[in-house]
């Protein structure tokens, strides 16, 4: 039966495989034939993920803190050796912090879009060498958030650095064009994950109804943008490039 969505003989990289919007996105792509390698600090989700996996012999699991983005360029030397030239990338991985901007250290900021922001930026730039990229069917696909989009009080760092997600990815979009590479991001609203659940323990049981509230169809599930990831990295987003697909429960139609 024909599958638009089909990824069999395609190599993808998955940052932040370990647990969320990552690990739902590394179970779908490999349901749909993809070999993965997949990157997490967190060995223990790495395993996990490993495990459940219905083709563990499609994907290898690299345990790397993404913070140290000067190795990321070894590290994907280290995925094309092992499994072969990459179709793309999913990058996932990311940092959220709640901090008043008066108590905002550079650190904090710093670390924040090491992961989120320049973590991206490392792997576009390995993508864009012939020993690295496979040269046909690619797609670099970025998770942002509708905090690029929407104020947030105590999220000037997380905002700032998936903001810049999106100036990447239309710039990125037109370089790696002519190398039939796409460059897409995902724009999630919350979304059940253990990154949303370590904010949510912040808020009350009314606050928490509120911000619910903000989402017309409800708060989404990892699956919701893993389905999202798919459409892009498949042939079904072939024409789609340098966009910025919401993918948010209705968040930003308020």
């Amino acid at each position: 039966m024909f599958n638009p969505l089909d990824l069999s003989g395609r190599h993808f990289l998955i940052t932040g495989a370990g647990s969320g919007i990552g690990r739902a996105a590394a179970v779908l792509m490999n349901k749909l034939g993809a070999q993965l390698s997949l990157v997490d600090r967190d060995n223990a989700g790495l395993s996990g993920l490993c495990a459940k996996l219905a083709d563990g012999a499609a994907a290898r699991a690299y345990c790397f803190d993404l913070r140290e983005t000067a190795a990321i360029d070894a590290l994907v030397k280290d995925v094309v050796a092992a499994g072969g030239l990459l179709h793309g990338a999913v990058h996932c991985a990311g940092i959220q912090s709640v901090v008043p901007v008066r108590t905002l250290q550079q650190e904090n900021w710093r670390e924040i879009f090491a992961t989120n922001t320049e973590a991206g930026l490392a792997l576009a730039k390995c993508l864009a060498s012939k020993k690295v990229y496979a040269g046909e069917h690619g797609s670099l696909i970025f998770i942002s958030s509708i905090m690029a989009l929407a104020g947030s009080a105590g999220s000037v760092a997380y905002s700032m650095s998936k903001a810049a997600l999106h100036g990447m990815t239309r710039s990125l979009a037109l370089e790696f064009a002519p190398k039939r590479l796409r460059v897409n991001c995902i724009v999630p609203g919350f979304v059940f994950t253990p990154l949303f659940e370590k904010t949510a323990t912040l808020w009350d049981a009314e606050q928490r109804a509120a911000v619910e509230d903000l989402h017309p169809l409800g708060f989404g599930q990892p699956e919701d943008i893993a389905n999202a990831v798919a459409f892009l990295a498949a042939d079904t987003g072939r024409w789609i490039t340098g966009s910025a697909l919401i993918v948010d429960g209705g968040y930003l139609s308020r």
